[in-house]
This record gives C-alpha cells, structure tokens and sequence, in this order.
C-alpha cells in the first residue's frame, strides 16, 4: 500500500479539488466514475488522475466501472482529516481580513478548531470575533504553554509576520496558514506552510485576461 508521504506536492494540492468534486457526485448520487470523467471535471488527463490515486493509497478502479465514489471519499478524507480530530488553530491579527478568515474556520467542516485569536491593537482586545474572545498577543506564551495549539493563521502585515512567525516557531506551532506577503516557509524549512498571496491570484487572472488568444 502507497503512504501519503510518498505524495508529491503538486499531487496533494489536488486532492481538495478530488474532494470537492466526488462530494458534489456523492450529494447527486453517482456511485462510480472513470478516471476519464474525472480528468475532464478536474480538468487534467485520465493519466493524471491515475498516477495521483497511485499515490495516496489503495485506490483501484474496475473496467467499465470506474473508481467507487465512496471509496475515494474515504481515503480523502482520512488523508485530508485523520481520524477527525480537529487541529487546535489560533489566529494572529483580528482586522477585516482576520474576522473574514475566522468565520470560514468555524463554519467550515475543514478540519481546525479555533481556539484563541490575539491582536496588538488594544480597541480590538477583549471584543468576540465568532464566539472567540481577542486577546492581546503579549499572552501569547501563556496561552499556548496552557493549550498546545499546533497552527497559527496570520492575517497581519509582513513586517508584523517576521516579528510573531519565529517566536510562534519557538512556542510549538507546527503550521502556519499565513495571508502575510512573508514567505514564512524561506526562513522555517522545517515547518509546514501554506502561503496564501491574494495579489498573485489576482496578477496571475490579470495576466490569462490579458494574454489570452
């Protein structure tokens, strides 16, 4: 049996898009697809998609059948979510774009548990940002040395990113899910880190409306 750590990057920026697709099939309820079918939603190759399930488990589809809608969910879900339990999560940085990114953590069935959000501005201190109370990031020791939180979610400035990321480092965060312009996985290797850079997504559209034939 394939392991999920023998899944290249590329493979498992993919899987949430299998995972969304294949819910979508379930909720109409398609119980099996080809892998052709799904290269076409998915908008890759047959071969692609083959290779990828190669990669994440034991995924075998059946002639003239296709792969098991269930089956596959099952396996996302157990790559995407372990066994369920939830990753305790605090927040950095409480502006509009921290209470944006605070309501998709708790509303969403995505796998964190938000359990602190801190800020440096003392008008935001001790107001609730979705049932969670902000408290001023000077306790952040205290907290996390009570509560172990594994993933910090950055919603502040670079500069501020570069002062809070290493000292986050040093107090056990084991991943950042960070919308800072500071490329947090350059200085911390060794710690999991998804960038999220909304200019780019926008030049990266700008440039195919631009370019396009």
């Amino acid at each position: 049996m394939n392991t999920p750590a023998k899944a290249s990057l590329p493979v498992i920026k993919r899987l949430p898009k299998y995972y969304r697709y294949l819910r979508s099939l379930q909720a109409d309820g398609i119980t099996s697809i080809s892998s052709r079918e799904l290269a076409a939603q998915m908008g890759t190759t047959a071969s692609q998609v083959r290779q990828d399930f190669n990669c994440i488990g034991d995924v075998n589809g059946r002639q003239g059948i296709g792969y098991s809608v269930e089956n596959l969910l099952s396996i996302l879900e157990s790559l995407l979510f372990g066994n369920g339990d939830r990753l305790p999560t605090i927040l950095i940085g409480c502006g509009r774009l921290g209470k944006a990114v605070s309501r998709f953590i708790t509303t969403d069935a995505n796998g964190y548990k938000l359990i602190a959000a801190f800020d440096v501005a003392q008008n935001e201190v001790g107001k609730e940002i979705n049932g969670i109370q902000i408290r001023h990031v000077d306790e952040l020791e205290a907290f996390c040395a009570e509560h172990h939180p594994k993933v910090a979610v950055l919603c502040v400035p670079r500069d501020g990113a570069e002062q809070v990321s290493g000292r986050l480092v040093d107090l056990g965060i084991e991943g950042f899910w960070n919308f800072s312009h500071y490329d947090l996985s350059v200085p911390y290797p060794d710690v999991v880190v998804e960038n999220v850079h909304l200019g780019d997504s926008l030049m990266s559209l700008g440039y195919r409306l631009r370019n396009q034939e």
